[in-house]
């Protein structure tokens, strides 16, 4: 496996080429927004651009050479390396750290404050500040909005804040509304399939192939799946699903071993989530061209009402630390209820 750099050292950006290209155009204006709000599914490259604008942005905007996308710093480049190394003194990073029990946040009040804090600073080298917040719907209570909204509201000359999620709807209207919002699509077929051709090189076609379909166009989420037994996992989902609705007892006991006998703790959540996704894509197909397969056990409000069931169960089994085996066997009781 060649995995790619972490998004602050990564220099290549694939399948976003007009997402960098409007920044670029925003900055040159002279007219950038001082708040953007860069969505997209995980791991679909928006913390990769957030960085790239922000290296770019802190050396001057210097021009592309041909060829390359918008926003191309080499990474030989002194910028880069500082801000590889964490040694800039004008980029401020908020990134997920864990907290209780394994919670991953975001974004607590002290580190909002710190941000909020280091953009009221004049610039240390004379040119811009920036902070860059990654999965900023990951906030651990509703003090973090309240304490960026003021610096939403009047900026500090020459600042610009990038935040991303994954769940943009998620954040307080008036956050929403003082940003730029800037989305980032799903990459196309072949270019996931360049980039996992050469990052798992020694993973069959086929498996690469599955691999790009389940994480719907997110190369990062491909990598975090082909490492975390996500190919395993949706070989069980595919088995849970074909049974329906028929799906016996020692089937499910046997489906939610497996799951929960597995070392990484994350499996129960990727699970659930592989599940969620079969489900939305089996409805979306049902709802256009007509049901087929476990879709047709029962009718699309009920599947519907059920994805959403399933999503809060895996939500709560995770962030109480609850029984993952009773979790996975409770959402398989769920799918095979006639």
């Amino acid at each position: 496996m060649s995995l790619p750099p972490e998004p602050r050292a990564n220099p290549d950006l694939v399948g976003h080429d007009h997402a960098a290209e409007t920044l670029a155009e925003a900055a040159q204006s002279g007219r950038l927004h001082h708040a953007w709000l860069i969505a997209g599914l995980p791991g679909v490259g928006k913390a990769t651009l957030a960085f790239r604008f922000a290296r770019w942005l802190l050396a001057g905007l210097p021009p592309t050479p041909p060829g390359q996308v918008p926003l191309y710093l080499p990474a030989d480049n002194a910028i880069f390396r500082r801000i590889n190394a964490g040694a800039h003194a004008d980029l401020f990073t908020v990134q997920p750290n864990t907290g209780d029990k394994g919670k991953k946040e975001v974004l607590r009040a002290d580190d909002a404050r710190a941000a909020v804090r280091f953009l009221s600073f004049t610039s240390a080298e004379g040119g811009w500040r920036c902070v860059v917040i990654d999965e900023v719907e990951r906030a651990d209570s509703l003090t973090v909005p309240n304490i960026l909204l003021k610096t939403l509201e009047e900026p500090p000359p020459r600042t610009v804040l990038l935040m991303t999620s994954s769940a943009p709807d998620r954040l307080l209207p008036t956050i929403r509304s003082r940003c730029r919002r800037l989305d980032l699509h799903p990459l196309a077929e072949d270019a996931m399939a360049g980039l996992l051709g050469h990052w798992l090189p020694e993973l069959a076609a086929p498996a690469r192939a599955t691999l790009a379909r389940i994480a719907e166009g997110a190369p990062g989420r491909a990598l975090t799946l082909a490492a975390g037994d996500g190919l395993a996992l949706q070989e069980l989902v595919e088995l849970v699903l074909a049974a329906l609705p028929g799906l016996e007892p020692p089937q499910a006991m046997a489906v939610a071993d497996k799951v929960a006998g597995r070392r990484d703790p994350a499996a129960m959540v990727t699970f659930f989530e592989l599940l969620r996704r079969a489900i939305a894509a089996g409805t979306r197909h049902a709802a256009r061209h007509g049901g087929e397969g476990f879709i047709t056990a029962r009718s699309l409000a009920d599947w519907s009402v059920l994805w959403d069931r399933l999503g809060r169960l895996a939500d709560e089994t995770e962030r109480l630390n609850l029984d993952r085996k009773q979790a996975v066997l409770t959402g398989l009781s769920w799918l095979s209820a006639r």
